[in-house]
């Protein structure tokens, strides 16, 4: 039995064990019978050309974890950004862990989506919401079928969540091999602001699928600003769905820091519903050996009067694999729309490989848009010069990929946050540089 095969049966276990409204039980059934029909991407989708899910789909995935493991902090504290003090939301093979998590409901609600789910208080939040921005793709189907488990974040009216909210899943490799299908829900309201930080990290060498959806939606002049960090071993691989639905004068950024996992898949989705919106995504990327990070963005500029800023960078050594797939969609109506989006990439390896594929598609007359990429290896004379001011090559080179990312690395605004991704940046290219970007 293929994986598909496996999933399509699994499921009538999964509506036999779950609990639902009757308008979650509908979005549901109709998600499976849309991953039925389209299943898993393939080569020939345009959109998945240089990537290949064929390999991570061939593991016998436990679908539902049969055994649970218990962790202590202490084995974990080094993926949690513990500099400062949070909200935590923490899964271990799927499963809530409430001794690692703190969670609230002062004033806001950082939860479970089990709970908004199934208790009758969420129901109004859950209808308005829940499936109302996820595409029906076949991955982002089979999430909304299996869905039960995942954040459940609302900033009400006027509110700021008054420390960032960090959501992170553990696989503890007591499965052979494991699919994981979280699923999260952010409204942020208007004049809302909240910070939110992501990781997903396996602590096994058993192989980990995660197929993950993010629904965030920032209401009139809300304020997102959403973290990834993605630094897992060699045989986790992720496909992150997340999309984002904006209103009138909101601002939302999204971080993306790809610096491990066997495959990493972003698709990255911005919907802009109102005037004076900013979308800002930015993104970067260090892998080596045979490591596949595929970034796939679209914003869709909708109403007039916004901008867009997307900056993808991107370092490959060994054989390594990049892809970035980048839309930029400006309706006729989207009259006076800035739109940026550039991706640069570096070659350290011969063997590297990058695909990259900026695109603008506007119906506007009235617009200011420019796009483009780059590829090519460090600047011989900048090494040069260096090197003939007593800096041994290592750190030279280092120093010229750290100033090569700095602009995305700049925008982060949790000191603690970019202390620590500098930190991660520092190891990846193999040198202790004694100061933060």
């Amino acid at each position: 039995m293929d994986l598909k095969d496996k999933l399509l049966s699994s499921f009538i276990v999964f509506e036999n064990q779950t609990e639902g409204n009757a308008y979650v039980n509908d979005v549901r059934n109709e998600a499976i019978k849309t991953f039925e029909t389209k299943g898993f991407p393939t080569k020939k989708d345009e959109a998945w050309k240089y990537t290949s899910l064929n390999k991570i789909l061939k593991e016998d995935y436990s679908v539902f974890p049969k055994k649970e493991d218990a962790l202590d902090y202490k084995d974990v504290k080094k993926y949690f950004i513990h500099d400062i003090d949070t909200y935590k939301i923490v899964f271990v093979d799927g499963k809530y862990s409430s001794h690692l998590s703190a969670t609230t409901h002062d004033g806001i609600d950082v939860c479970l989506m089990s709970a908004a789910l199934t208790k009758p208080k969420y129901r109004l939040v859950i209808e308005n919401y829940f499936n109302k921005a996820a595409t029906t793709d076949g991955l982002s189907s089979l999430n909304t079928a299996f869905s039960k488990e995942g954040a459940y974040i609302h900033i009400p009216k006027n509110k700021i969540a008054d420390k960032p909210i960090q959501i992170i899943h553990f696989s503890t490799g007591l499965e052979c091999a494991s699919m994981l299908q979280p699923r999260n829900l952010i409204v942020v309201e208007e004049n809302a602001h909240v910070q939110i930080i992501e990781r997903h990290q396996s602590l096994t060498s058993n192989p980990v699928l995660t197929n993950s959806v993010t629904e965030i939606f920032a209401k009139k002049r809300a304020i997102v600003d959403y973290y990834k960090i993605q630094n897992d071993v060699q045989n986790a691989s992720l496909i992150d769905n997340t999309f984002i639905k904006q209103k009138q004068e909101s601002f939302a950024s999204v971080h993306t820091f790809s610096f491990g996992g066997k495959l990493t898949r972003n698709n990255l989705n911005f919907y802009q519903e109102g005037e004076r919106i900013d979308s800002t995504l930015k993104g970067v990327t260090i892998i080596g050996n045979k490591q596949h990070v595929d970034h796939n963005t679209l914003v869709h500029h909708i109403e007039p009067n916004c901008e867009s800023h997307q900056d993808y960078k991107g370092i490959f050594s060994d054989s390594a694999t990049g892809v970035f797939n980048g839309k930029v969609v400006v309706e006729k109506e989207a009259q006076k729309t800035n739109a940026f989006q550039a991706n640069n990439n570096i070659l350290v390896s011969d063997k590297a490989t990058i695909n990259t594929k900026p695109q603008l598609e506007i119906f506007a007359d009235d617009v200011k848009c420019s796009h483009g990429c780059t590829i090519g290896q460090l600047d011989e004379s900048a090494l040069f010069y260096m090197r003939s001011r007593g800096i041994p090559e290592k750190e030279a080179k280092a120093l010229l990929m750290y100033a090569f990312s700095n602009n995305v690395l700049s925008s982060v605004k949790i000191p603690e946050l970019k202390q620590r991704i500098t930190k991660i940046i520092a190891n990846q290219l193999g040198v202790n540089i004694g100061f933060d970007l």
